[in-house]
C-alpha cells in the first residue's frame, strides 16, 4: 500500500483527483486534493477536496447531501494524480447532472459501443436541450402521463409478439419497451445504477433462498 508521503503534490500542494462512479464507471468530476483533504477523505471514507477558487477544504455533500462514499483511491504511475472510485448519494455536478462531464464535444459513430448508460445520458441530453423534431423531445414535452401510456402500449406489444413465438418481433418490441422505460426513468430521476442496485439486492436474496432450500432450513 502506497504511503501518501510518496505522492507528488504540485507547487501549490495539490494533486488532481479523478472521481469515478463505482457502478456506472463514468467519470464524475475532476477535483483537487491537498494532503489534509486526502487524509480527511481516508479517515471519513468520504471525498474531501480543496477548492482552488475559495482556497479552502470542502467535504462533498456537506451542504447538498450528495456525499461520495469512497471505495478506493489509486495513484498513477508517476504518483502525481489520483483516481477515486466512489458510490454516490446523488448528482456529482452542482448543475444537478449525474456527472460534470455532459457537454459532448465529439464522438465516433463507428467506435462508440452501445450501453444503457450511454442511452440514458443521451436521453438526459434530450430532456435538457429539447431539440426540435425529436420524438424524445415530444415525449418529455407531453409529460409523464404520455410517457406511461407509451410504456403500457409497448408492454402489450411485447406480450403479443411473445405469444406468437416470434423471436425477431419480440426483440424489436422489447427494445421499444426498454427505450420508453428509460425515458420514464429520466423523467422520474431514476438512474440506471438504481435499477442495477435493486437487481443486485434481489440476486443476494435469491441466492440465500436457494441455499436455504438446499440445506433444508
Amino acid at each position: 500500500m502506497l504511503n501518501i508521503d510518496e505522492l507528488k503534490f504540485d507547487e501549490k500542494g495539490l494533486i488532481p483527483a479523478i472521481v469515478v462512479d463505482a457502478d456506472s464507471k463514468k467519470v464524475l468530476t475532476l477535483a483537487y486534493m491537498n494532503k489534509e483533504s486526502l487524509e480527511i477523505s481516508m479517515e471519513k471514507g468520504l471525498t474531501c477536496f480543496y477548492s482552488r477558487s475559495r482556497n479552502k477544504l470542502w467535504l462533498k455533500g456537506e451542504t447538498s447531501g450528495n456525499f461520495q462514499h469512497i471505495v478506493s483511491i489509486t495513484a498513477d504511475c508517476d504518483k502525481d494524480a489520483l483516481t477515486v472510485v466512489v458510490k454516490k448519494d446523488g448528482p456529482a455536478c452542482h448543475t444537478g447532472n449525474d456527472t460534470c462531464f455532459f457537454n459532448e464535444v465529439w464522438q465516433s459513430d463507428e467506435l462508440t459501443e452501445f450501453s444503457t448508460e450511454g442511452l440514458y445520458a443521451l436521453l438526459e441530453g434530450r430532456k435538457k436541450d429539447l431539440p426540435e423534431g425529436s420524438y424524445t423531445t415530444y415525449l418529455f414535452q407531453k409529460g409523464i402521463d404520455k410517457i406511461l401510456k407509451k410504456v403500457g402500449e409497448e408492454c402489450t406489444e411485447v406480450i403479443i409478439a411473445g405469444k406468437a413465438n416470434d423471436k425477431a418481433e419480440t426483440v424489436y418490441e422489447v427494445a421499444d419497451l426498454m427505450y420508453h422505460v428509460m425515458v420514464m426513468m429520466v423523467e422520474m430521476g431514476i438512474e440506471v445504477s438504481d435499477i442495477k442496485n435493486e437487481l443486485a439486492s434481489r440476486h443476494v436474496i435469491d441466492k440465500k433462498v436457494k441455499q436455504e432450500k438446499m440445506t433444508g432450513n
